[in-house]
């Protein structure tokens, strides 16, 4: 069949000649019977892409399923913000907030039904998680393989406790293998790189195969038009290796990409990998076969550390390597999610003890940090687990006059970086730390997570003193102005400028508009210069309305602006 020649070729590279075609077998049926056929749009990406990241019940209404009060809340104020809703995993499941899919086809019933997520998407795109890893052990897809089911005999992978595992890279300090005992009374061990209710699917099984693109295909089905492939990296496992990243996995990537570009080309992929930025762009493939979209992980700890340093020259050359070769790929830049601020993707960037002071900030500001177990049983951190707002705070104790303004740079910077932004709505409401939830869990990542009462929220948002309406406001603006300019597409061409240590400049362009966004990172006022760049004499600030002289203006702090050309 040459029109699955591209299917066929991944399927014979992951599995072989023989095992290769009863996959080939299974997977053709399931994409030919596929009712959805869209065609490409002209353009991946626009300048008026914004994404948010919630929760399905981070608004929470009396009487009212979550699904529903997040619908009329985002409707009523971020209608014309924000481009796609990213609805964290809203499935059944049995731990970590939803990450352990009990099933993957039903819609968690405390938060609504399939037909909250229909209506949801009438307004906005939707962004779903495609938890590919793993699946919660309390599935009835593991109870079948502990049962020994025909067609689940290889669901999980078992491996002897007494089996050199020392080079796996660990994304925890938890044991990787767990024991399990089957019906037959067998005693087993399989493996659980996130917990022990997190059981790793076995890929080498085209049964497991045949249900996740059975998966895949639904959520398609169901609205989905950006699909996260979570805890992708660590997707196929091979006793010996660091299981991270392997052939096998990108392989796996492509296959997704292939039968997505074959039956709705218009859904786009994004890999979720918490490593350093090199392995990270990995995933873009050779800029058309793999996934659309990389997290930009090593966005929000380098930004945190520039502003907890007060020099942007780390930042600006790092940012300088954000330049991409294919129009059709583009990096999910954030620096607030449900997940802390990862720390790996600054390995190769920053020295160890710069990177222990941010521990100590944090620890500082309330906030706890995640380790991990290195290949010589040591430990070192893998995430700090904070608000991005109390992450920024100067003295926890003390009121911080700048402390909204800080706050904002950093947002700022995410927007005129290249790619599409993403906002975690704790950053956009302007949350602080939730130490009341982590004593209830018992679980870090619970500080960033809190369920949120509506009214309280609206009622907040209605007193210009609560720091919720200092931050919402003003970042409903941001975004918008952002949304108006061609020069802020996703893949418009940019350039970073060295003007002062404390200030991060860039320079986004396209045929129609130039624009200078200036941020100064700190607590002091900043003399700034653009003359030599061939800049007019007199701009105006985008966001403001203000005019500057651009041979010499002053920025106060953590101040940003927006200099154009142009009247766009």
């Amino acid at each position: 069949m040459e029109e699955y020649k591209n299917i066929q070729s991944l399927l014979t590279d992951i599995y072989g000649e023989e095992k290769s075609s009863l996959a080939f077998k299974k997977i053709i049926p399931l994409i030919e019977k596929f009712p959805v056929k869209k065609g490409r749009a002209k353009d991946y990406f626009s300048q008026e892409d914004v994404v948010l990241i919630t929760y399905g019940d981070s608004l929470n209404k009396n009487g009212e399923a979550p699904l529903k009060t997040l619908h009329a809340f985002a409707n009523k104020y971020l209608k014309d913000v924000f481009s796609a809703i990213h609805i964290l995993p809203f499935f059944q499941y049995s731990s970590d907030d939803g990450f352990s899919v009990v099933d993957f086809l039903s819609v968690n019933s405390e938060l609504g039904a399939w037909k909250d997520i229909e209506v949801l998407g009438n307004d906005f795109q939707l962004m779903f998680d495609l938890v590919l890893n793993h699946i919660s052990a309390k599935s009835r897809c593991f109870e079948q393989y502990l049962k020994e089911k025909r067609g689940f005999e290889d669901f999980a992978i078992e491996v002897e406790p007494s089996t050199d595992l020392s080079a796996v890279t660990r994304p925890r300090s938890l044991p990787l293998l767990t024991g399990f005992k089957k019906r037959s009374g067998k005693a087993v061990n399989v493996w659980t790189t996130f917990s022990a209710d997190q059981i790793d699917l076995n890929y080498k099984s085209i049964d497991v195969l045949e249900k996740m693109v059975k998966v895949l295909l639904f959520y398609v089905t169901e609205g989905a038009t950006i699909l996260r492939l979570d805890a992708i990296a660590y997707l196929w496992k091979e006793i010996g290796t660091n299981c991270v990243h392997l052939r096998q996995t990108h392989s796996m990537v492509k296959l997704f990409r292939s039968i997505l570009d074959r039956v709705s080309p218009d859904v786009m992929i994004i890999t979720e990998t918490n490593v350093p930025h090199i392995e990270n762009l990995s995933y873009f493939g050779d800029g058309r076969d793999e996934a659309q979209m990389v997290y930009n992980f090593t966005l929000p700890p380098l930004l945190f550390y520039t502003f907890t340093r007060e020099d942007s020259a780390v930042l600006s050359e790092w940012a300088k390597g954000l330049h991409l070769k294919s129009k059709t790929n583009t990096f999910f830049n954030f620096t607030a999610s449900h997940d802390g601020i990862g720390v790996r993707p600054l390995e190769g960037i920053l020295p160890k003890k710069e990177i222990d002071k941010l521990v100590e900030v944090v620890v500082k500001n309330g906030g706890r940090v995640s380790y991990k177990k290195n290949p010589d049983g040591s430990e070192s951190p893998y995430e700090l687990n904070i608000t991005y707002v109390d992450a920024l705070l100067k003295n926890k104790k003390v009121l911080d006059t700048y402390h909204a303004d800080k706050f904002l740079a950093t947002q700022a910077i995410q927007f005129v970086l290249p790619g599409i932004p993403a906002v975690y709505i704790h950053s956009i409401l302007g949350s602080h730390n939730w130490e009341e939830g982590v004593k209830q869990t018992g679980r870090a990542r619970t500080i960033n997570r809190k369920k949120l009462k509506l009214d309280n929220v609206l009622q907040q948002l209605k007193d210009p003193e609560t720091f919720r309406h200092k931050i919402f406001f003003p970042y409903i603006e941001l975004i918008k102005t952002r949304k108006k300019h061609p020069a802020f597409h996703p893949n418009a061409s940019f350039k970073i400028l060295k003007i002062d240590p404390k200030v991060f400049a860039i320079k986004r362009y396209c045929e129609s508009q130039t624009i200078y966004a200036l941020t100064n990172i700190s607590s002091e006022h900043v003399s700034v210069s653009l003359s030599g760049d061939k800049v007019l004499h007199e701009m105006k600030d985008l966001l403001t309305g203000k005019r500057f002289n651009t041979k010499s203006f002053v920025l106060n702090p953590y101040q940003f602006i927006w200099l154009s050309n142009t009247n766009i």
